[in-house]
Order: structure tokens, then sequence, then C-alpha cells
């Protein structure tokens, strides 16, 4: 293996890494936005807490592919990774209209840049 490969590896396990890492922090993030949201309230109050449910299982199950070595193939992973990176920021942009609600948009960006970091190192 010539050093410029494993240099690439060791790239790509990083940024595999972070993102896996990112994803737990906005499903966490996000889970815990929807939580906060009175199931009974108002139509936004309700699009809050779908797109948090939403976006805590996409990003958990994209955390999961991530994880999972060898047994899924790139394909699959890119468009796991290319439905996370959109599902957060449209969610980041439905949180920005929510007071209370900034940390979980600054998680769900934080999530969309991993995800795009990720990406490019499959290309």
């Amino acid at each position: 293996m010539t050093t410029t490969s494993q240099e690439e590896l060791f790239r790509f396990l990083e940024d595999r890494f972070a993102c896996a890492q990112a994803c737990t922090e906005c499903a966490r993030s996000c889970a815990t936005r929807a939580s906060l949201v009175d199931p009974d309230g108002t139509e936004n109050q309700e699009l809050v807490r779908r797109k948090g449910i939403l976006c805590a299982e996409v990003c958990d199950a994209t955390c999961r592919v991530l994880s999972e070595q060898n047994q899924v193939d790139e394909a699959t992973i890119r468009i796991q990774v290319e439905w996370c990176r959109q599902v957060c920021l449209e969610s980041a942009q439905v949180f920005d209209d929510c007071s209370g609600a900034e940390q979980a948009a600054q998680a769900c960006r934080a999530c969309a840049r991993a995800c795009t970091e990720f990406l490019a190192t499959l290309n």
C-alpha cells in the first residue's frame, strides 16, 4: 500500500466516523426537539414534531449503515448519506422558524456538512 493510498484510507475512515458521529448527535437533538413539542399544538408545531422524528430516524439509520463495515455496498451508502444530508437541511430550515430549536438546527447543519464531506471521499 502506498503512502497516498494509506492517507486516502485514513481520510475515508475519519470522514466516515465523523459523519456517523454527527448523525448520532443530530438524531439525539432532533428526538429531543420532537419530544418537547405539544402533539396537539399548532400546524407549525406538528411540522416541527414530524420533521424532528423523521430526521432522528434517518440519522439513526445512516449511523447504522456507516457502522456496518463491509456489509453495505458503496451505492447504498451514497444513497443513505445523501438522503440524510437532504433531510437534515430540510429539518434545519423548519427548526429555524421554531423558537428554542436553535440547537437542533445547528446539529442538523453540522450533520449535513459531515455528510457532504463524507460523500466527497466517495468520489
